[in-house]
């Protein structure tokens, strides 16, 4: 049996060698982090698993790798790049990872949710042209952070604002609970949170789920984070609501269309922060992720 890391960046393939044993299965690492989809098949060469990290993995495509029962997706989103219940029907199995970038993930939504309270991008961007600008923040002590699902990403989140000296809501789809965290319905987290961070997986279910009457019943001036799927949001409604000044400031680490596009309507906006679906990007989440793919393939090989 053998293996292949499609789209390995140098850090990420450092760290599958780095956490190799002795007596595991042979793992090709593929040294380019580009990978177009119609090259899958000549870069899997009938490999039975394949690990990816941000390559499309179209159906039909799949179709062509000879060999393919195995996909190790590293995350969770693997339904942003492919469809897991066709290529079920194909045969291949898709196993995602959780939870390996829990704090990491956290501290990217609080980080972001601090810089668009101060406006801290917008500052630095004038500031580098040569332009003095201070303009009024919003003091987020004592503010109602809302929690939009509630796993291990957001409990970390909650910890952290609970610390800050935040009230933190959260709404979840099944009951949860978490001390000093209150669970209210949807309608009332929109309306009572100054924050709104969205901690969705994509589904079926969650697929545009804030959507623009959501986005209405958001508390005028409130701040939006997302470091879940651009696709829980609708993009459009999004923009609008930033344009007329209902959301005071967005903070995007996840975007419709990955990498975001030369002269997206989000890169004009001055009260948007962004950065590139890089919440889960820190050493320790890697070693923890990277762990877990090897964790997979020892599974598989052992049938």
């Amino acid at each position: 049996m053998r293996a292949v890391f499609v789209d390995a960046s140098e850090s990420l393939a450092m760290i599958v060698e780095r956490l190799a044993l002795p007596g595991d299965i042979a793992v090709k690492i593929h040294r380019d982090a580009d990978v177009k989809p119609d090259e899958l098949p000549g870069v899997l060469d009938g490999a039975e698993i394949a690990i990816v990290d941000h390559t499309y993995l179209p159906t039909d495509i799949a179709k062509k790798c000879t060999g393919l029962k195995h996909v190790v997706f590293l995350g969770t989103g693997a339904r942003s790049y492919m469809n897991p219940e066709e290529l079920a029907g194909l045969g291949i199995e898709v196993h995602l990872i959780r939870g390996y970038g829990d704090t990491a993930v956290a501290e990217c939504a609080i980080a972001l949710m601090w810089a668009s309270a101060r406006g801290l991008a917008k500052m630095d961007r004038e500031m580098r042209a040569g332009n003095w600008l201070r303009d009024d923040g919003m003091e987020l002590t004592g503010k109602t952070l809302g929690l939009i699902g509630f796993g291990g990403i957001a409990a970390e989140a909650a910890r952290i604002a609970l610390g800050s000296g935040m009230k933190v809501i959260a709404w979840n789809r099944s009951p949860k609970q978490y001390p000093g965290v209150d669970f209210v319905d949807i309608d009332t987290l929109l309306a009572q949170s100054h924050v709104v961070s969205l901690h969705l997986l994509l589904n079926d279910g969650t697929r545009g789920f804030l959507t623009r009457a959501r986005i209405a019943q958001m508390k005028p001036g409130a701040i939006l984070v997302n470091t879940a799927r651009g696709a829980v949001v609708d993009e459009a409604a999004m923009i609008d609501a930033l344009k007329s000044g209902h959301l005071r400031h967005a903070g995007l680490d996840v975007f419709d269309i990955e990498p975001l596009p030369a002269g997206h309507p989000l890169t004009a906006l001055p009260n948007v922060t962004l950065s590139a679906h890089s919440a889960f990007r820190t050493p320790e989440a890697s070693d923890n992720l990277i762990a877990a793919a090897w964790a997979h393939c020892r599974r598989i090989a052992a049938g």
